[in-house]
């Protein structure tokens, strides 16, 4: 009988852990969805602030045009490049990296110097920083309800090791002293 008594506190304990497991990660899912779904909202607000004001959409349009005729009229000089070439003539391969270049150039600055792609910019840039902020604090949360170290709490404890080294070393340094003096 005392076998059985044993197999079944056993079992009770068993049931009780297996319980407490199934009630952390409930938990633990629960949290990590409602940071998710948090997560996504804070997205889509971002998102739904960034569409540029009519003028510099208008300004935008016209600056990626502007850099299009650019390219157009690169792609032409190339061709007659490339013309020359095939006819014989002497045309050097940097003649070509050239007008790349140059071109590239020109287009990029079209389109960069306006305001719709400095406002462009730093919406994105703004957005995917409020993402980056959301998804470490979703990560930090997840981390947490699984028992394991965040990265916060990982730089709490290499501070406090830091400052225990600082404090062996003067430690040290005063036995150093206290040994010198006895000899």
């Amino acid at each position: 009988m005392a076998t059985t008594d044993a197999g079944d506190d056993v079992l009770e304990q068993w049931n009780r852990m297996v319980d407490q497991m199934n009630d952390t990660v409930a938990r633990s899912v629960e949290q990590n969805i409602k940071a998710q779904a948090s997560f996504v909202e804070s997205w889509a607000e971002a998102m739904e602030g960034s569409m540029p004001e009519e003028q510099a959409l208008s300004e935008g349009f016209e600056a990626y045009s502007n850099a299009y005729e650019i390219w157009m009229e690169s792609a032409d000089e190339l061709f007659e490049r490339a013309r020359q070439a095939s006819e014989g003539d002497e045309v050097p391969i940097e003649a070509f990296r050239d007008i790349w270049l140059r071109t590239a150039n020109e287009a990029f600055k079209e389109v960069m110097n306006t305001s719709a792609f400095a406002a462009t910019t730093g919406d994105v840039v703004e957005s995917m920083m409020e993402l980056q902020r959301e998804s470490q604090t979703v990560s930090q949360d997840a981390l947490a309800q699984m028992g394991i170290a965040t990265q916060s709490e990982l730089e709490e404890v290499a501070t406090r090791l830091v400052e225990i080294e600082r404090r062996q070393h003067s430690i040290e340094q005063k036995l150093d002293t206290i040994i010198q003096q006895r000899e």
